[in-house]
């Protein structure tokens, strides 16, 4: 039955970016788009199939599934939430052709990947909030790349004077950077709270294997704050502000998804 679900999930993600994919196409054409229902309805009935999905393989009797694979699929089910509220007030179709398909891969990985490790038992309620609070803090980040990748695009073609095609379709250059600058304030927000619960609640951090995370996941902090103290005192935007977001992602995604991938893959048991 999760089998058939979770095929069913990645397909309603499929089906939902090539609706994208249709509304960016009409755009570019300058005519008029799908209503947003022909995109939302797809979208989020495989978001629907993906929160069941995800959450029978990730609460077990014996605590919970972090492995790889099911972290990912956790990962990219928030992010292609938060993508799908924020399309429904701007036009972000062109970043879920990008988003959606990962989003289906996922889900597949999740539901057939071999179990690696054994479920992290819950004996904390302080455990569970840093798991909580960690992972909306990956997604958001995540979902700030994302958007600086599309924000790095649209410079591009404005400063090539090159102003057409799905470019077009997209919202002012100074709203999609602002976006960028939201997104990144309630992601080092979250990932602050990820740092303090785990220094509170994790007991120790060498005999769990989890410094190599925390030292990185404080570098990637340093640069995000660096990024929103920029903004703030000198003005920062345009180029530096996408480089130091890619930075920060690409440190951020060492610390938790490049951690586990070397524990359990290349350093197994």
């Amino acid at each position: 039955m999760d089998t058939l679900l979770s095929l069913s999930a990645a397909l309603l993600y499929l089906a939902a970016a090539g609706v994208s994919l249709y509304c960016t196409r009409q755009r570019i054409r300058g005519a008029p788009p799908p209503g947003k229902a022909a995109l939302m309805t797809p979208w989020m009935a495989a978001w629907g199939l993906h929160t069941w999905v995800l959450y029978r393989h990730t609460f077990l009797a014996d605590g919970l599934n972090l492995e790889f694979f099911n972290v990912m699929s956790l990962i990219l089910w928030l992010v292609a939430g938060l993508l799908g509220a924020s399309t429904l007030h701007r036009r972000l179709e062109p970043l879920a052709v990008a988003l959606l398909p990962l989003a289906a891969v996922a889900v597949l990985l999740a539901a057939f990947a071999p179990a690696r490790t054994q479920p992290v038992p819950l004996t904390q309620p302080g455990i569970q909030v840093h798991i909580l609070v960690s992972l909306l803090a990956y997604s958001v980040l995540t979902f700030s790349a994302l958007q600086a990748l599309l924000l790095a695009v649209q410079d591009q073609h404005l400063h090539n004077h090159r102003p057409g095609g799905f470019v077009r379709t997209l919202p002012p250059l100074q709203e999609m950077e602002q976006f960028l600058f939201q997104l990144i304030t309630a992601g080092v927000v979250l990932l602050t709270l990820s740092l303090a619960t785990g220094f509170l609640y994790v007991d120790d951090l060498f005999a769990q294997h989890l410094v190599h995370k925390t030292v990185l996941s404080i570098a990637a902090w340093l640069v995000f704050s660096t990024l929103l103290w920029g903004r703030w005192r000198f003005g920062w935007r345009g180029r530096k502000a996408i480089r130091l977001t890619m930075v920060g992602f690409a440190v951020l995604l060492l610390a938790y998804l490049g951690t586990k991938f070397v524990l359990e893959f290349l350093l197994p048991d």
